[in-house]
């Protein structure tokens, strides 16, 4: 995807993506993505100081998305609705959730990925809260419960560890998987 002219951001952004898709976050180059996009090694470092800023700016842009679909799915008014965004999420934008779980490749202390991380955080617990008006369980606790849930099916999707047969439909699995969650009877 040569870069002709327009938005060198976006573009080194989305070459980024292909890149982590083929080759996972922790062998990105800002020279490899130079070269993706067809633009002088020097280019990315107009944008981005050195891989790690370019790590970070996919992350955020990640949680921003991912907070996004937990949004609208929270609309819906039903909690199991989350866990099925979630994975649905996941599972249609690989490399932004390889490069938001890959600890340590990221700045965690940059104002826009705490930001972005902290609104998919409250999309999840704003959806426990109205899951479970009035019960006396601890609602960050049943988030740490139900996100721990869906990103293992997530991950155990992306990892090929739940074969999935190509007509499959990662949502019908995920919403039978997020079933589960009920409030005690």
């Amino acid at each position: 995807m040569p870069y002709h002219h327009g938005d060198l951001r976006r573009a080194l952004l989305d070459t980024a993506l292909e890149a982590v898709g083929e080759q996972g976050p922790a062998a990105l180059s800002l020279r490899d993505v130079a070269r993706r996009a067809g633009v002088s090694h020097a280019a990315p470092t107009h944008h981005f100081r050195d891989k790690t800023a370019l790590l970070t700016a996919l992350a955020a842009e990640g949680w921003a998305l991912l907070a996004d679909s937990l949004r609208d799915a929270a609309a819906d008014g039903d909690f199991a609705e989350l866990g099925v965004a979630y994975v649905v999420f996941a599972t249609s934008h690989p490399a932004h959730f390889a490069v938001m779980r890959a600890p340590g490749l990221a700045r965690a202390d940059d104002p826009e990925l705490e930001a972005a991380m902290g609104q998919a955080r409250e999309q999840l617990e704003s959806g426990v809260r109205r899951f479970e008006d009035g019960s006396t369980r601890d609602a960050a606790t049943t988030a740490l419960a139900a996100w721990s849930l869906v990103h293992g099916l997530a991950a155990l999707v992306l990892e090929g560890a739940v074969p999935l047969k190509p007509d499959a439909d990662v949502a019908e699995l995920a919403r039978a998987v997020t079933s589960r969650l009920h409030p005690p009877t």
